[in-house]
């Protein structure tokens, strides 16, 4: 297979293949692991902004004892909303590194046509969990080192133009554009990079490697596709992210008197449902794109010759032979 050959349809293709192969399976996994994510990503972004259900419900039942505050007041911020976000935060990165490990290695083996097995899947989990928490730690200080650098690069910039003297017009043209064309250039760069790891978990999980290991691996495994790991990416996120914020935005409307009607909870549910095939086939994407990028350097006819290596016996050669007759055992 040649890399002009492979694209963005062919992967989802394949994810698809696997996975109605394997109803049953990934079934399980999406219903341990993918649902609660999906579901806390669909209703948390509702629960915690301003016209969130509880603010709104809040509202409704107090709205003939209770007095406006100020136009313009901002409220303090309550020690409970913090604990929750940290709590939310530590769910959803447990139940992402749990989904990732086990889609990932189902996928690796239902590629190949092996029969999958959930005390597999739930291995793979405890096997996979320190590659993958080491690796997510080493890439977000990364992340965090290059914005921290661009921030202060930033504020040297101004604080050079202060001090030279010179008045900023924060309503100037040309101070738009420059703010503009910083954030676009942070953003840029964040996304280039989110290409060239896209394939490190994958790597953590199938090849056992940790730390900044994964990252260079991933980066050398994407050359050549990119754009198809480009496309995989801003695919499924705004997927989600559309999803997300259409649930939200419909939220307000489906409350009436006080009382959460009843197609709030379809809505939940059925934006839930969505969610969940979204994440999964996401994941399953990433594990394929992996398979053909090491298919394109010829390392998985390896790994192949390697495992099947045990149902070739090895028989002794002839005088007059000089290579060993290979039999295969079934």
């Amino acid at each position: 297979m040649s890399a002009p050959s492979l694209n963005l349809c062919i992967v989802l293709s394949d994810a698809k293949r696997i996975i109605r192969a394997n109803r049953g399976h990934f079934f399980a996994l999406g219903l341990l692991f993918v649902l609660p994510l999906s579901f806390s990503a669909i209703v948390y972004p509702s629960f915690s902004q301003p016209t969130s259900i509880i603010s709104i419900y809040n509202r409704l039942l107090s709205s003939s004892s209770s007095t406006p505050d100020p136009e313009g007041e901002i409220p303090p911020v309550d020690k409970s909303d913090v604990v929750f976000t940290v709590l939310y935060s530590l769910f959803v990165l447990m139940f992402s590194l749990f989904t990732t490990a086990s889609i990932t290695h189902s996928t690796w083996n239902g590629f190949f046509g092996r029969p999958l097995k959930i005390t597999s899947s739930l291995k793979s989990i405890l096997v996979s969990f320190f590659p993958l928490t080491a690796t997510y730690i080493v890439s977000q200080l990364i992340l965090g080192l290059i914005i921290f650098a661009g921030g202060g690069l930033a504020a040297l910039t101004y604080g050079g133009i202060l001090f030279l003297g010179a008045q900023t017009d924060y309503g100037n043209v040309y101070f738009l554009v420059l703010v503009v064309l910083t954030t676009v250039l942070l953003v840029g760069l964040m996304i280039y990079i989110q290409v060239e790891w896209f394939l490190a978990s994958v790597v953590a999980v199938l090849e056992s490697k940790w730390g900044f290991e994964p990252l260079k691996r991933s980066s050398y495994l994407v050359k050549g596709v990119k754009w198809i790991a480009f496309s995989i990416l801003i695919y499924f996120a705004l997927s989600i992210g559309v999803l997300s914020a259409f649930y939200s935005s419909s939220v307000p409307s489906l409350i009436s008197n006080g009382w959460i009607s009843w197609q709030f909870g379809l809505l939940t549910v059925l934006f839930t449902v969505f969610a969940t095939a979204l994440m999964l086939y996401s994941v399953a994407a990433t594990a394929v794109l992996f398979i053909y990028c090491k298919a394109l350097r010829g390392e998985l006819a390896l790994e192949l010759l390697d495992e099947f290596a045990p149902l070739y016996v090895h028989l002794p050669c002839d005088a007059d032979e000089k290579v060993p007759k290979v039999v295969y055992v079934v």
